[in-house]
């Protein structure tokens, strides 16, 4: 269930990753693509009404007018296409930098991961060296209980530091 349910972070950072672009979307992005769209809306309103005039005033400009209307439709149809374009290159930057920030929260549980299993190894290995000491006491104490096997121990380890000298 923890793969269908995000992390409260990885939730906090995505909403922050958009709110950044929709700012930088509603700060430059949005003012000049309504402004341009508005003047080409204008544009596209005075052919119309040129077009009315000179139908009014020739019937030969009829044509004319059409050829005008057909060409700000097309300009029109040019912008809209524009406008998803750069829709969909902001959609897929946006999943880009979301893929990148889950790649990096990722990178992050791994060397969480990792220094967990480090310090969990070497508290390991403390407590066996721990036991092992322990066990060797034990060892020792019940081997040099008597006077004789104390005294033939400490030869033996006189004999080994003066082979090693």
């Amino acid at each position: 269930m923890e793969l269908l349910t995000p992390e409260f972070g990885l939730v906090f950072w995505m909403f922050v990753a958009f709110a950044c672009l929709y700012f930088i979307l509603a700060k430059w992005a949005w003012p000049f693509i309504i402004k341009s769209m508005e003047e080409r809306a204008d544009l596209i309103d005075k052919g119309v009404a040129y077009a009315q005039e000179a139908k009014s005033h020739l019937d030969n400009a009829k044509a004319e007018a059409d050829k005008l209307l057909a060409e700000a439709r097309n300009e029109q149809a040019d912008i809209l296409r524009e406008a998803a374009k750069m829709r969909n290159e902001l959609i897929e930057k946006a999943r880009g930098d979301a893929a990148e920030e889950a790649k990096k929260v990722s990178q992050a549980a791994q060397v969480s991961l990792e220094q967990a299993r480090k310090e969990a190894e070497k508290q390991l290995r403390t407590q066996v060296g721990d036991l092992a000491l322990q066990i060797a006491e034990k060892v020792i104490r019940k081997n040099i209980a008597n006077d004789n096997a104390q005294r033939a121990l400490v030869d033996q380890y006189l004999s080994e530091v003066e082979t090693k000298n």
